[in-house]
């Protein structure tokens, strides 16, 4: 369904307001870099600082800017189920190609209230759904025997699967079944990921390198496991840098030096990465070439 090097876009603000021609110029790039498809208004996006209406607008200038030379799968997430299903009728309406949608945050649901919010969803909206678990964000986790469900039910389609646990890779492959979309949420293990079983990784590093990761997960689908080694050796230190402070502080820092006029402002309650991971970031830049 989606496969590759599918970045995790950071979202340009100046004076506290979405840098429409920064964040074209930047869709356009990672096209022309291989990129494989786009994901507007995640994490890295810094979403839960946008209102429900600029999150809408930034989904669809990704989309429309995209122009379909690749697939837009639009961040939708919320706490509120509500809000999440309105997301994803703005972002069909848009033109996207799926919507990314977290488990409810803050409200810690158990396994039965994670089912309903996901139910409602898929039969609230045609969008296919992309489910993405990430406890360290959300506290609540999707269960292996309730992603099963879901994907059995036909309400998800695919997973983002940011827990940093493999071996659910294979439980997946045998509960889900072989075509279920299994995208790794974390660069550093993506070459295991795939290698158990994996799609593509949806990720940070791609916003700031995204030819390597592209060449990366081109090697991967090719069987060459030996230039994917040499790449995933050669990003790592950046994987790792990007998260040396609290995300997307560091990712913007580096697309700053990498991408000539890219705003690094971050939206309160982020701030600025400290002296000592910028160092960190400048490092892993330069051992990656960049």
């Amino acid at each position: 369904m989606f496969s590759g090097s599918i970045p995790a876009l950071a979202t340009p603000f100046c004076d506290g307001t979405f840098a429409e021609g920064q964040f074209r110029d930047f869709i356009d790039w990672q096209i022309a870099q291989g990129s494989a498809a786009l994901v507007p208004c995640g994490t890295t996006g810094e979403a839960a600082t946008m209102s429900i209406e600029e999150h809408n607008h930034v989904v669809a200038v990704c989309v429309e800017q995209a122009a379909g030379r690749v697939p837009v799968i639009a961040g939708c997430g919320s706490n509120d189920t509500k809000v999440a299903l309105a997301h994803m009728h703005a972002a069909k309406a848009a033109g996207a190609d799926a919507a990314l949608v977290v488990p409810p945050y803050y409200n810690r649901p158990n396994q039965m209230g994670i089912l309903a919010h996901f139910e409602t969803l898929a039969t609230g909206c045609d969008l296919p759904i992309i489910a993405y678990n990430v406890p360290a964000r959300t506290v609540t986790d999707i269960s292996c025997s309730t992603m099963a469900h879901m994907a059995q039910q036909g309400w998800i389609a695919g997973v983002k699967d940011a827990t940093g646990e493999l071996d659910r890779v294979s439980d997946h492959r045998a509960n889900c079944g072989t075509s279920f979309c299994q995208l790794s949420g974390n660069d550093e293990i993506a070459l295991g990921h795939y290698a158990m079983g994996g799609a593509g990784c949806v990720s940070v590093s791609a916003n700031v390198a995204p030819r390597l990761c592209a060449d990366f997960q081109s090697a991967l689908a090719k069987g060459d496991m030996a230039s994917a080694l040499d790449l995933h050796d050669k990003l790592f230190a950046l994987h790792k840098a990007l998260f040396s402070d609290a995300s997307p502080g560091p990712v913007k820092y580096a697309l700053s030096k990498v991408r000539s006029g890219f705003s690094a402002e971050l939206r309160l309650p982020m701030t600025p990465p400290s002296a000592e991971s910028c160092a960190e970031v400048d490092a892993a830049l330069a051992a990656a070439g960049l």
